[in-house]
């Protein structure tokens, strides 16, 4: 099987259907930090995936058993350790959050980004 430049997914170009939910209850601690996925593109083994995302102000405490590249295309969020420390993440920067790190996300201006996945099997 031959790959193609067809097989090419441009975000800009590429329609999806998009995905509106709510964190779980549980996970909140504070606002109402609803959030949406615009997920262009998943391997065919569905490890590897990647979109845009977008979530309203509000926190939430996150466990990652993902590894993930974030770019912040807009707005600012702060993300916790589950020792304290806090980094402040906004727009034009550009990250990797590994698989294992647990703590707190939270969105102080509403926040947009492009989100690359790999969830090792």
């Amino acid at each position: 099987m031959s790959i193609t430049v067809n097989s090419i997914v441009n975000f800009s170009q590429h329609a999806v259907e998009t995905e509106f939910y709510d964190v779980a209850k549980e996970k909140v601690l504070s606002g109402d930090p609803k959030q949406q996925i615009d997920n262009h593109y998943s391997s065919p083994c569905n490890q590897f995936h990647a979109g845009v995302w977008q979530g309203e102000i509000g926190s939430w405490k996150i466990n990652y058993t993902e590894h993930e590249y974030c770019e912040i295309l807009a707005g600012e969020s702060e993300i916790t350790d589950q020792q304290g420390q806090s980094v402040t993440v906004k727009k034009g920067d550009r990250f990797v959050i590994p698989a294992g790190f647990s703590g707190v996300w939270k969105i102080t201006q509403a926040c947009r980004k492009i989100y690359v996945i790999f969830e090792q099997k």
